[in-house]
């Protein structure tokens, strides 16, 4: 009687076994279900990016910007807005650039995730929405979405000079007047001449000495990023730039190190994919044309779970606004941006916008 009953004995075991399993693997193999969670690039987005990418780097690097024939043309900045969720602090920015005065001096492109629904005021819908994908934290899809929203500005605009990229927990510190100013000298004087010239600096943040840098590096793997990216030329920064055309250009033509930065990670709580592949990039290709700081002010004092600094509404004041406008380093510039902020504090930051914000 033992024999035949050992068969039904095996099949409950292993029933049971594959029950507990299943039950306890979340937790017992947190590297694997991290692996699930990332989102992946499919073979056809990535083609369709390709083309993009090829059309924005034909065309923008074939303009002939000084024969264009336009009667006194203006350099302008391209603002890209990349978010997943409603652009809450749109009347802000509104403000902003209607302080400039002129909205021949800039363009706005936005990236929303397909599953965000937000709202379009009337400044929004003028804006430009790009072709979007899927975006997720610690994934490779936020550097494609940036290199979207640069491919789509440059296509769009030959005028196009310096790309700013935002979010939608960004603020602006300072008038637009003050930050076109900054990057291009007086409106009133730029002209052809600026239009040309191919050595404009790139305003991104480059470490190459932080104190997570070994465990970013080794995020997906020991050995990873070989042999294209060496340890002593990885580097980290802030997902969020000022980029001059010459460097996006750069970022949409390039493919080596892509094909790294892209690679799935086993060790999220380490991977910043959108932090590391634009320092890593520009510091390799021209590390003398970056500032190697960011514009964006960022206050990363109590930061949870990878995030920043969450300012709530108690927090605004005019005194806020002067201390994230300074430079927290030895270099004399001005921040132009900051984050983070909670949705309640649109309505004291609209109250001190025009004598505060925008009264540089």
């Amino acid at each position: 009687m033992v024999p035949s009953s050992s068969p039904i004995l095996y099949s409950l075991t292993l029933f049971v076994s594959l029950f507990f399993l299943f039950l306890f693997a979340p937790q017992i193999l947190p590297p694997l279900r991290n692996r699930h969670r990332q989102p992946l690039i499919s073979p056809q987005d990535e083609l369709d990016d390709l083309r993009l990418f090829r059309e924005a780097t034909t065309r923008g690097g074939s303009s002939k910007i000084s024969h264009l024939g336009t009667i006194n043309p203006k350099p302008k900045i391209a603002f890209l807005f990349l978010t997943n969720s409603d652009l809450v602090f749109a009347p802000l920015w509104q403000r902003f650039f209607e302080s400039s005065g002129n909205g021949d001096l800039f363009n706005v492109y936005v990236h929303v995730d397909p599953s965000t629904k937000i709202s379009t005021p009337e400044w929004l819908v003028k804006a430009n929405f790009v072709p979007a994908r899927t975006t997720a934290r610690a994934s490779p899809t936020l550097i494609s979405a940036a290199r979207r929203l640069m491919a789509n500005a440059i296509i769009d605009d030959p005028f196009n000079l310096y790309f700013a990229l935002v979010s939608q927990h960004c603020i602006p510190l300072h008038s637009f007047n003050f930050v076109y100013t900054s990057l291009f000298g007086n409106p009133s004087s730029a002209s052809k001449a600026f239009l040309t010239q191919r050595s404009h600096k790139s305003y991104i943040e480059i470490l190459s000495d932080a104190p997570y840098l070994h465990n970013r590096y080794v995020a997906r793997g020991d050995g990873s990023l070989l042999p294209e990216i060496p340890y002593d030329k990885f580097r980290v920064g802030s997902q969020f730039f000022v980029l001059a055309k010459r460097h996006a250009l750069l970022v949409l033509k390039e493919r080596k190190l892509w094909r790294k930065f892209k690679l799935p990670c086993l060790d999220l709580d380490s991977c910043y994919p959108e932090e590391h592949y634009f320092p890593t990039l520009l510091s390799m290709a021209d590390p003398k044309g970056s500032s190697h700081y960011t514009l964006t002010r960022v206050n990363w004092t109590d930061s949870v779970d990878g995030h920043p600094h969450l300012y709530h509404q108690s927090e605004i004041s005019p005194e806020l606004i002067h201390t994230l406008r300074k430079s927290n380093s030895s270099l004399n510039y001005s921040y132009f941006f900051a984050r983070k902020f909670s949705p309640d504090c649109l309505k004291p930051l609209m109250e001190i916008s025009n004598d505060v914000i925008f009264r540089d």
